[in-house]
């Protein structure tokens, strides 16, 4: 039995086809905007470490500076509790953090203990396509030797600078904080100032290894939990023929300790010391939910000394 459409019947059918096409080139017309990565550039990042504490308001007239001249700058804190003056401190900080960041990343800091004396204001690039900008005192130690250094360029070029009266005293805000926003914006970085050819390095003593175990040194406690973190890498520590599970007895600062080297915190009871190998592939020592610093009475720098397996 044939069916005949009502003018009604043919006016919806008409619609329905009408609209299938439509949505099919609109859906046509949309695939190379799909298939392409998306044009939206993400904003200029700074990565902002200090050791002004978060007290008063030092961190944020700096970062004012900055988003006065690039003002949809991302800025990043990586940490304004370095200890104060610790340019050791704030080279590893620094050292741990750049991995984790893009090519392209203006790393501001400023810990420095001699602000308004002859020591240079630089920027340095290194190989990665980082830029730093900072106080010339040893801070770039460590990402030197492992990055390596692209050029560096002494900060003189008074435009890129707060005012004509710069305190002697806060360059954080007159100099680095400015002078990291002009390169995170996207100005000639080589504008800041004259070329030099080497920075003031920090005199690091890399753990050593013979005959009879490893010798190094406590650089620094992991924060409030008292860890001990050290300067031996995890590749220098297996070198001494350790396993899991294995018990070895340690001497740091004078005083010998009994503890097994395992994975966590949790493989030993409460309160009881271990060995393992910390996040940033550092052999460290630790007690379980307690502080090894304050059990055993240690600050650091400390010599440490770990001997061979079976000696």
């Amino acid at each position: 039995m044939r069916m005949t459409l009502t003018p009604a019947g043919k006016s919806a059918r008409l619609f329905c086809l009408w609209f299938v096409m439509a949505a099919a080139f609109l859906f046509l017309a949309a695939r190379p905007l799909l298939a392409q990565p998306s044009a939206v550039q993400p904003p200029p990042t700074v990565v902002f470490m200090t050791d002004f504490g978060v007290l008063d308001d030092s961190v944020a007239l700096c970062k004012g500076v900055m988003y006065g001249i690039a003002p949809n700058l991302r800025i990043v804190d990586l940490t304004h509790q370095v200890n104060v003056f610790s340019i050791r401190d704030g080279a590893r900080f620094l050292f741990g953090a750049t991995p984790y960041f893009p090519a392209g990343t203006v790393f501001v800091v400023v810990v420095d203990p001699g602000v308004g004396s002859s020591r240079k204001a630089v920027v340095v690039k290194s190989k990665r396509g980082q830029f730093f900008v900072l106080p010339d005192n040893g801070l770039m130690t460590m990402v030197e030797d492992r990055d390596g250094i692209e050029g560096i360029r002494e900060v003189t070029n008074p435009d890129w600078m707060v005012g004509a009266k710069l305190s002697s005293t806060f360059h954080g805000r007159d100099i680095f904080s400015p002078v990291g926003a002009h390169i995170a914006r996207g100005d000639d970085w080589t504008q800041a100032g004259p070329a030099i050819k080497e920075l003031v390095r920090l005199d690091l003593k890399p753990a050593r290894v013979d005959d009879k175990g490893l010798t190094g040194e406590v650089i620094a406690l992991d924060g409030p939990f008292g860890n001990l973190i050290t300067n031996i890498s995890a590749d220098d520590f297996l070198k001494l023929g350790y396993q899991r599970g294995d018990k070895l007895k340690v001497t740091i600062a004078g005083r010998e300790v009994e503890m097994p080297f395992v994975r966590t915190f949790s493989d030993v009871p409460l309160k009881q010391p271990l060995l393992f190998i910390d996040s940033r592939g550092r052999a460290s020592f630790a007690l379980n939910q307690a502080s090894f610093a304050a059990a055993y009475e240690i600050s650091p720098p400390q010599t440490v000394f770990i001997p061979r397996k079976g000696h």
